[in-house]
Order: structure tokens, then C-alpha cells, then sequence
């Protein structure tokens, strides 16, 4: 079973309506991971990283249930058949 990413139906629009996108090949990291989501829908790059290339604020994404926040970013490793969540960050106040 592929790596796959699974896209928060806020940007499904820009992944062709999909809110899960299996990629093809085994990325190593989460920046490879999102590097092939690049290829495949170009236009969710800019909603997930900033200009300096990193995570947006708002978005946390996970590695099954670990946050990459707390490993090692971009650069934690993506296991076979691993899910990688994207998912808009829940603010209260």
C-alpha cells in the first residue's frame, strides 16, 4: 500500500476534489512526501508552506499520529503505507 496524504476538505479544491491522494513511490521524509503532492496538484504548496519553506502556522500535519511539530519537522521519516495528515490548526479564545 502507497504513502498517501490526506488533504483537509478546505483545499480539496486544489487537489482536484480529493481529500486523500496516494502517492507514488516511498518518500523517505515528509518534505519528499509533500514534494510528490507538489508534482501531482501544484497549487496546495503555497497553502501548506510559507516563503521561507516551512509549515505554515496554521497547519500542523502528522505522521500517522505523531506531530511533526514535535519530531523532526520536514525532515521526519515516513514509514510504508504511512498516512500523512494535513490539518488547519484549532485556535480557541
Amino acid at each position: 500500500m502507497p504513502v498517501s496524504i490526506r488533504i483537509p476538505t478546505y483545499l480539496a479544491s486544489l487537489s482536484g476534489g480529493r481529500n486523500l491522494i496516494a502517492l507514488d513511490g516511498s518518500p523517505g521524509t515528509v518534505s519528499e512526501a509533500l514534494h510528490s503532492l507538489w508534482r501531482l496538484h501544484p497549487a496546495l504548496q503555497d497553502r501548506i508552506l510559507d516563503e521561507q519553506g516551512e509549515v505554515r502556522q496554521h497547519i500542523n500535519i502528522f505522521v500517522g499520529d505523531e506531530a511533526i511539530r514535535f519530531a523532526d519537522g520536514l525532515a521526519t521519516a515516513v514509514p510504508p503505507s504511512a498516512e500523512i495528515l494535513i490539518v488547519p490548526a484549532v485556535s480557541g479564545g
